[in-house]
């Protein structure tokens, strides 16, 4: 089982903040991802997105970063300043 939470205009573009399902292996986050959209429908395209930060256990990690059973997956867009 692994959570997926969404931040900030992701999850009011998805209208969700978080969702848990089952994982057995090990995968990158770019399979996640695309996983999420066969599941979920093709909105959750926008996870595809080279600007799209993603966290694992809090960590900021990259597209190739290896997802495990029990891990917390965060999807958030950029951080903006001004």
């Amino acid at each position: 089982m692994i959570k997926v939470l969404l931040f900030a205009r992701l999850r009011e573009q998805l209208e969700v903040g978080s969702l848990s399902f089952d994982w057995a292996d090990d995968a990158t986050v770019d399979v996640l991802a695309n996983q999420l959209v066969q599941q979920q429908g093709a909105n959750w395209q926008v996870l595809l997105a080279d600007e799209i930060v993603v966290a694992i256990n809090q960590q900021v990690v990259g597209r190739d970063a290896l997802v495990s059973a029990g891990d917390e997956v965060a999807f958030f867009p950029p951080v903006t300043g001004g």
